[in-house]
């Protein structure tokens, strides 16, 4: 991890089948976008499939916020950043801003992510290892400056 930037995903194409009938993609899938992205940070902290498979551990969204600033279209290629902003034992607060490839921002994600264990499922502490990485992850993040738009809140200005 670089302490010059955030987590930097992979870029992602916007698929076809995504298209709305507006001709942009629809809002259901920048979800899929910012979850797919997110997965990838969420290995170097230890979470995946090989978590669940061996730990009979995961991590379950309990909240995410889009804002939608620039539409896409098929073909596009999209990378997400990924900022861990808070964390505790049990959860996790990251934001998450969609690049398109020519750099400008389409988008972006905050949410709230627990950490679960699948017998219950019932929210539990990280264990050490991955605590380790997770507060690792925290305190290089904590160095950057802060993304526009984190704790950003829905309403009509002026209207009270």
């Amino acid at each position: 991890m670089s302490d010059a930037l955030p987590f930097l995903s992979s870029f992602h194409t916007v698929e076809e089948g995504w298209i709305d009938f507006n001709g942009h993609m629809n809002m259901g899938y920048y979800t899929v976008l910012f979850d797919r992205c997110a997965d990838e940070a969420f290995k170097t902290m230890g979470f995946g499939p090989d978590y669940r498979a061996t730990r009979n551990l995961t991590t379950f969204s309990a909240e995410f916020h889009i804002r939608y600033l620039r539409e896409v279209k098929r073909g596009d290629r999209l990378r997400s950043s990924f900022y861990l902003l808070d964390h505790d034992p049990k959860r996790f607060h990251s934001f998450q801003e969609l690049y398109h490839s020519d750099g400008w921002i389409a988008a972006t994600g905050e949410g709230l992510t627990l950490h679960v264990d699948i017998t219950g499922p019932r929210v539990v502490p990280m264990p050490g290892d991955v605590a380790t990485r997770v507060a690792a992850m925290a305190a290089a993040h904590a160095t950057l400056p802060r993304p526009d738009g984190i704790g950003s809140r829905i309403g009509i200005p002026g209207r009270g």
